[in-house]
């Protein structure tokens, strides 16, 4: 079989096209394991790290599209390639392992071409930037047989008792799996369009996105915080917390979904560059059990409201918060019960490279099917968002009628009005109760929802439908 070359996979790309794969080296138990980073900025740094201390893992390879980035990470560094277009490195048929760690719509396109390049895949979190193309992964890494671990390291630690004590069923059925995500995200201001930095290559920044204008509010960090690049912060931390609460209720996707929320900052207005909420509750339906999601933004500045990253457990006959149970009517947390569990060893960069040695993707903690339903359920809950209309700053009356939801919805309110905003001056976005069906990944009956679940690709930056 040919080498894949660039020119492949940009024709590849443009015709969602059938691409080759490159036949990839056999590797023994003592054979070195050569990997590459792209996306070394911030969490980048982090990947470079961990395989650099590994033994048999070397770092031969680093790829950014900024070349300030790029010189800086590379010092230190006998023998490295640098690349700034991650098309010209998927063709060194040199390297073993991709590692990503890119703006989130990237993940995807580079974890595919690189399935299709023969190599294994170490990809952050979350793995998509929508449905569509987390399913893509999925298809990708079984049609070529590579090994994909998704960066989500809560499956290789200690959350896997709370999931086993579930299982087991010791406080009776869970009913609401709850994740947090509260970290401070306040006003990001407003930056001026200006011409991109010469190192920059900002057509390849963009990528599957839209062609725009610069500006400093998106590289290298606030473009989580806009639709064509970010997920916001549910898709972001929060996307930690949501897979722990999908992996202690042990189902897949929903059979509905509902969010509600807003974008609020303390500037003139309420308003600043930002697009995607910084306060959003969200409400996943499973039928007999829901995933509840709080996400805010305004926090670290009121006493009342902290960062907080968690999660909690609410069952018949009690309630986990904090790694203790709570039977009902109780104030005081009792130890939780000792049950057996089981996660593969190394933390998960060490599991990922001892499947790659082995080949066995059962044996990763977070494998990319896991990785595509937990950001699935992150990016369903923005769509509900993304279609709201704005009602009245209050509790919606038709929104649940379960009492920790409703908990939920009112220290949102509660925490926004903190800054200022109250049901004379403020609007709170409610988004309709999207049905879902979870064989085909489709809305039901909804096709202005189901737009959402994929975008427009920019060529030749594509996720094609066949991988």
């Amino acid at each position: 079989m040919k080498r894949i070359t660039r020119r492949d996979f940009m024709k590849g790309a443009a015709a969602a096209g059938l691409a080759m794969v490159v036949p990839s080296r056999v590797l023994g138990a003592n054979d070195e394991i050569r990997v590459a980073v792209v996306g070394i900025n911030g969490r980048g740094g982090s990947h470079i790290r961990e395989f650099h201390k590994m033994s048999g893992v070397r770092v031969v390879a680093l790829c950014d599209v900024d070349l300030r980035v790029l010189g800086r990470r590379a010092r230190g560094f006998d023998k490295v390639e640098k690349y700034q277009d991650v098309r010209k490195m998927l063709e060194n048929k040199d390297i073993d392992v991709v590692s990503i760690a890119t703006t989130n719509h990237w993940h995807s396109p580079i974890t595919v071409w690189a399935c299709q390049a023969g190599k294994d895949v170490y990809v952050e979190k979350p793995c998509s930037h929508n449905v569509f193309e987390g399913r893509k992964c999925v298809e990708a890494a079984r049609k070529y047989k590579r090994i994909v671990q998704h960066g989500t390291q809560s499956r290789s630690g200690g959350f896997g008792k709370l999931a086993a004590i579930v299982k087991k069923g010791v406080y009776g059925k869970l009913l609401v799996s709850k994740g947090y995500c509260c970290k401070p995200r306040w006003s990001i201001g407003f930056k001026p369009i200006k011409s991109p930095p010469p190192e920059l290559d900002f057509n390849i920044w963009l990528g599957p996105a839209p062609l725009q204008p610069y500006h400093d509010n998106l590289v290298h960090y606030n473009w989580h915080w806009f639709w064509d690049f970010g997920n916001a912060d549910i898709g972001n931390q929060g996307v930690h917390e949501m897979d722990m609460a999908r992996w202690a209720l042990g189902k897949t996707l929903p059979r509905s979904v509902v969010s509600l929320g807003g974008r609020w900052v303390n500037e003139p207005g309420f308003k600043d560059q930002g697009e995607t909420p910084n306060q959003i509750v969200s409400v996943f339906d499973y039928g007999d059990s829901l995933i509840l999601f709080e996400t805010r933004g305004l926090v670290g500045k009121h006493e009342k409201f902290p960062q907080m990253v968690s999660n909690e457990l609410y069952f018949e006959e009690g309630a986990i918060k904090n790694n203790k149970f709570y039977p009902k009517g109780k104030d005081k947390g009792q130890p939780l019960v000792d049950v057996d569990y089981h996660v593969y060893p190394g933390g998960n960069f060490g599991n990922f490279i001892n499947c790659v040695r082995s080949r066995k993707h059962q044996e990763l903690n977070a494998d990319i099917l896991e990785a595509h339903l937990s950001s699935a359920l992150c990016h369903l809950g923005n769509i509900s968002y993304r279609m709201g209309v704005e009602k009245r700053f209050e509790k919606p009356k038709d929104f649940s009628d379960n009492e920790i939801v409703g908990d939920s919805i009112m220290t949102l309110l509660e925490n926004t009005r903190a800054i200022g905003v109250n049901a004379e001056n403020g609007t709170l976005r409610v988004g309709p109760k999207l049905e879902f069906d979870p064989k085909s990944e489709k809305f039901v009956d909804n096709t202005a929802a189901d737009m959402l679940l994929t975008r427009p690709y920019r060529k030749p930056f594509v996720v094609p439908d066949k991988v």
